[in-house]
């Protein structure tokens, strides 16, 4: 019998897979359904004896099952897209199925969970400080060090709890990883747990994410006795991006509008209920199995870049020919990334721009495409590694109202709890949209020398606009609780920098030096 493997990831699904599946199985063969490789722009990408055929429809099953199909793409393992990559965290990727415990087992999972237990809390936390392991969602902060600040803490009750709110534009892989390989998230949580003397742990998972949803709690039903005596729970969210905010979705973990706090008392030390609390992305856990492995903290080490260890999955998207999730150690360009990878826009046409990060990342001009991707090198470029998230935009791109609607977006899903946030973001669409349109013609009462009262029209220059978009930036930048209102500047003003005739037509010769 002919065996078939299918992704059931909600992309595949989304592109007819699960008919696709329905179709092999009428013809007699065997269906596995598997976790995705991540060629996104393949699928629904079957799999016969280790070849890949896609992206397939209903019209290709009898040419793929006779052998003909136009569709071929060789062995998927040697495809360049999988073959140029480094798979830690996805090293199960294509391979199993997601709610299999014997593919789980065969496949290495669960020894880095034995090991650590084995070992104990302080070891646990050495490993993982010596792995230089950062966090994925979006800041960068050394896991192992707050994993021992939580170790440390005084207290009877502590928590992992995963931030699985992935909002950002152009991020899928934490959707990736919990519906395809869930097992290694909650091994990646038990092992926190036996770090930092957490029993209870919580996945918060974004309403939007209905597989992955599922996956987990039907995951966690079937290895409840394995993570014994720590215990996992799924929490689903309620839409808000601003929760993708740690301080926010713990207050909506507990029941309370989603809100940022105020920082100290940090979460390690007072966290979720009050109590120090680990919380991580979905992709700084899922990475942690491995790590613990016999080994596996020095090899992830000696992976990397600067201070920037491990592997990075990075996901393409946007304009892009090959859009999909590639796993790479840091250090890469984004010149390979977007052109050799990605294989450049799927338009054919010039990429004008990439945003790295989320819809708070800055535009990245290709003059810059040398940066190594690091975060203290993106960081001293004003960008943003973030959860590596890659958004290419080719020339027809207008960066001005893609600038206006980093601002629009800010005023959309502020949480309003800081002035510079909720105000400056609307103020920013105006002051944008004054620069687009000219400048602003305005009346104004001036005091006239005889101390009498006169209309007088007055207006306010390009220039002058984008000196005070300029100054509010500053304010936001710095005067922010949280990244949601700190970050809106960087897409603002990278585009101003770098495509100022895309606000006015004029600009880049009246303003040489205004977005400096």
């Amino acid at each position: 019998m002919t065996i078939v493997r299918i992704s059931d990831d909600a992309l595949a699904r989304a592109g007819g897979a699960d008919k696709l599946a329905a179709a092999f199985a009428a013809k007699g063969c065997e269906v596995q359904r598997t976790s995705s490789w991540g060629m996104h722009w393949l699928e629904p990408l079957v799999e016969i004896d280790g070849k890949g055929f896609g992206p397939a429809t209903l019209a290709d099953v009898d040419a793929i099952l006779a052998g003909t199909s136009d569709k071929a793409i060789g062995v998927i393992e040697q495809h360049p897209f999988i073959a140029a990559q480094t798979r830690l965290t996805f090293a199960r990727a294509g391979k199993t199925r997601p709610l299999s415990l014997e593919d789980y087992a065969a496949s290495g999972g669960w020894s880095g969970l034995a090991r650590a237990r084995q070992i104990g809390s302080e070891q646990i936390l050495a490993e993982v400080l010596e792995s230089g392991l950062r966090g994925r969602g979006g800041a960068g902060f050394p896991t192992g060090i707050k994993w021992k600040t939580v170790a440390a803490a005084p207290g009877p009750q502590k928590y992992i709890v995963c931030n699985a709110d992935e909002g950002d534009s152009g991020t899928f892989a934490d959707r990736m990883a919990m519906e395809g390989d869930p097992f290694a998230l909650i091994e990646g949580m038990a092992i926190a747990g036996d770090a930092v003397g957490a029993r209870q742990g919580y996945i918060y998972v974004r309403s939007e994410y209905p597989d992955a949803i599922r996956k987990l709690n039907a995951a966690l039903a079937l290895c409840k006795d394995i993570i014994a005596p720590f215990q996992c729970e799924v929490r689903v969210g309620a839409g808000a991006y601003v929760c993708g905010e740690e301080t926010s979705l713990l207050n909506s973990l507990e029941g309370k509008r989603g809100e940022v706090r105020a920082k100290p008392p940090l979460p390690a030390l007072e966290g979720f209920m009050g109590r120090p609390t680990v919380v991580n992305n979905v992709l700084s856990l899922a990475a942690v199995p491995h790590i613990l492995m016999e080994g596996g903290a020095a090899e992830y080490a000696a992976r990397g870049h600067g201070r920037s260890k491990g592997t990075m999955p990075v996901q393409l998207a946007g304009n892009i020919k090959h859009g999909g999730l590639f796993e790479v150690p840091f250090g890469v360009t984004l010149d390979y990334l977007v052109n050799e990878i990605g294989g450049g826009t799927a338009s054919g046409r010039p990429v004008k721009a990439v945003q790295v990060g989320g819809p708070l990342g800055a535009y990245i001009h290709p003059d810059q495409f040398d940066i190594p991707f690091d975060y203290e090198a993106y960081t001293a470029a004003d960008a943003l590694i973030g959860h590596a998230g890659v958004t290419v935009f080719d020339d027809t791109a207008d960066m001005g109202a893609m600038a206006r609607f980093a601002m629009e977006f800010c005023a959309a899903e502020s949480c309003g709890k800081c002035t510079p946030c909720r105000i400056g973001s609307t103020r920013g669409v105006e002051l944008i949209d004054r620069i687009r349109d000219g400048g602003r013609q305005r009346d104004v009462l001036e005091l006239a020398p005889q101390m009498h009262n006169a209309k007088k029209t007055v207006g306010r220059s390009v220039a002058d606009e984008v000196e005070l978009l300029t100054d509010l930036c500053e304010t936001m930048k710095f005067g922010s609780l949280c990244a949601l209102g700190g970050f809106t500047p960087y897409p603002v003003m990278s585009a101003l920098k770098h495509w100022p005739a895309d606000f006015a037509p004029d600009l880049a010769d009246s303003l040489p030096d205004a977005a400096e």
